[in-house]
């Protein structure tokens, strides 16, 4: 029997993890590390076969600790699959409240991909997915959405080729039992993990995971990129301050124009001119 222990460094790691996948810079480092961890995402987020993969390729790959300042920093990774449908997947921890409209900004742009001189019909499949530490919607929450143009009345597929999904990392226990089968609550699992111990129980039931388990753990055994996750978690925490701030001044914004509209109509109804 061969010692996976030896083969796998992360196997003697222990305490907490320096940076998770919710970074997303790890994020982005782990894929595209591993082409097999990429692959497996995409197969269960989609449903598909190992075998089904012909190649999957990331047009937007950075240098491992490559510079998060840069303008041509990108937060989305964009993967070519089997050179016929394009796949953008995205970490997101803070909320600024426009997602959906963020999301399929993204989605839009990748969807515009007829080459010059061909038929609409050419146009590939597309797929935008976030994975989100953040409830979208707080009155509907959901594990793992899919969302696609349908008719409002019937609900008939208006296009396959248009795929906005979302995946919220704090609500695994909404999964499905389509969702567990095809493992993408454990995917969640594994991008929340804080501890070694963590994520040797999931690989201890997922084999399959044990390369991408690796890649964190090489990834973040790496002085350049363990100073990007930190540059980027700075950033992150600096996000959600001005998140909140930008929150709180809406808050009272929308308080100050109740009051005003109070206002206005006690001086209306005492028949006094404003």
């Amino acid at each position: 029997m061969q010692d996976t222990t030896t083969e796998y460094g992360y196997l003697q790691a222990t305490g907490k993890l320096e940076y998770n996948m919710t970074n997303d810079y790890m994020f982005r480092m782990v894929l595209q590390r591993d082409e097999e961890t990429l692959i497996g995402l995409i197969c269960s987020i989609l449903k598909l076969q190992r075998e089904s993969v012909l190649s999957v390729r990331i047009e937007n790959a950075i240098d491992m600790g490559a510079d998060v300042t840069s303008k041509e920093y990108q937060l989305d990774i964009h993967v070519s699959l089997n050179n016929d449908s394009y796949i953008n997947l995205e970490m997101q921890i803070v909320n600024y409240k426009n997602w959906p409209e963020r999301s399929l900004s993204y989605l839009c742009r990748r969807f515009d991909n007829v080459s010059k001189g061909k038929d609409y019909i050419t146009v590939k499949p597309v797929y935008h997915v976030g994975f989100l530490d953040f409830t979208l919607f707080e009155d509907h929450p959901e594990f793992f959405g899919k969302y696609q143009m349908r008719n409002s009345k019937d609900k008939y597929l208006y296009t396959d080729k248009f795929n906005l999904y979302v995946v919220d990392l704090n609500h695994t226990e909404l999964a499905t039992d389509e969702d567990r089968t095809s493992g993408i609550d454990t995917w969640a699992k594994l991008f929340k993990a804080t501890t070694w111990e963590e994520i040797k129980m999931i690989t201890k039931d997922n084999p399959s995971m044990n390369s991408t388990a690796e890649s964190i753990y090489l990834s973040n055994s790496d002085f350049e990129i363990r100073e990007r996750c930190r540059i980027r978690e700075d950033a992150i925490i600096h996000e959600k301050l001005v998140a909140e701030k930008l929150e709180a001044q809406a808050e009272t914004i929308a308080t100050q124009a109740e009051e005003i509209n109070r206002l206005k109509k006690l001086l209306a109804d005492n028949g006094i001119q404003e």
